[in-house]
């Protein structure tokens, strides 16, 4: 479903390249949009780009952190003008199209677009579960962002116009059971760096690359709000042993 869908625009520093995204949702069907921290919104030039798209312009919803843009999406897909070194799932524009769609079907989405100039940072595309990377000419590669947003959201129609196969994703042992949104993610994340700080874990290790890999870990397993809760108690009954000996 295209209301699942949200486009988060990330500190976006001309307001014309919202109106411009604005439009281009409008143009596919997708209504809902998020804009983390804009240089400058409202802007009478994001109206006048807009065109006809002003009404979503209106409803934008309008934050100050990029955690607080995904707070109840249960799939995060964040763009990317490169391929990354770092070992997260990377898909092109039509499997990042595909993708959303049936995720969509299903429970709430994101689509993520980073600035102008230097895109999503790394910390902001470690709150992602796939990165997209729009395939160009080898000659030009550099789209603004209107027709980043444009390409991406024509995908997503596309694909809504196929008879894609659902993906299996929840539990069916327990359908109550759904699966943990970006930001019950993220508190285990959180959770998982106090513990292993307290059990005394990384000593040498990189905290950084350990956490990376345990994000991309759990970003495939794809685990359920249940499992999350069971995770986390376990991160607990750990602290709480470790406390103990320390007492002793």
């Amino acid at each position: 479903m295209l209301n699942n869908i949200r486009i988060v625009l990330v500190n976006t520093h001309h307001p014309g390249n919202i109106g411009s995204a604005a439009r281009a949702m409008k143009n596919m069907g997708i209504t809902r949009l998020y804009l983390v921290d804009p240089k400058n919104f409202p802007s009478f030039e994001a109206s006048q780009l807009a065109s006809s798209a002003t009404d979503i312009l209106k409803n934008a919803v309008v934050v100050d952190t990029l955690a607080e843009a995904l707070q109840g999406c249960r799939f995060v897909c964040g763009t990317t003008a490169r391929l990354r070194s770092v070992k997260w799932p990377q898909v092109d524009g039509r499997e990042a199209g595909e993708l959303i769609h049936t995720e969509s079907e299903q429970h709430e989405v994101a689509l993520v677009f980073g600035r102008e100039r230097s895109g999503l940072a790394n910390d902001e595309l470690e709150l992602c579960q796939t990165l997209v990377n729009i395939t160009t000419g080898e000659a030009y590669s550099s789209l603004n962002l209107g027709q980043a947003v444009q390409v991406l959201a024509y995908e997503i129609l596309m694909a809504s116009r196929k008879n894609l196969p659902k993906p299996v994703v929840e539990d069916p042992a327990d359908e109550k059971d759904t699966l943990a949104t970006n930001d019950q993610l993220e508190g285990m994340y959180n959770h998982y760096m106090d513990a292993l700080n307290d059990l005394n874990f990384f000593g040498k290790r990189n905290p950084e690359h350990i956490m990376r890999k345990l994000r991309c870990l759990y970003g495939r397993a794809r685990p359920t709000q249940r499992e999350v809760q069971i995770l986390r108690g376990i991160l607990s009954y750990a602290q709480g042993r470790r406390t103990q000996t320390v007492e002793k």
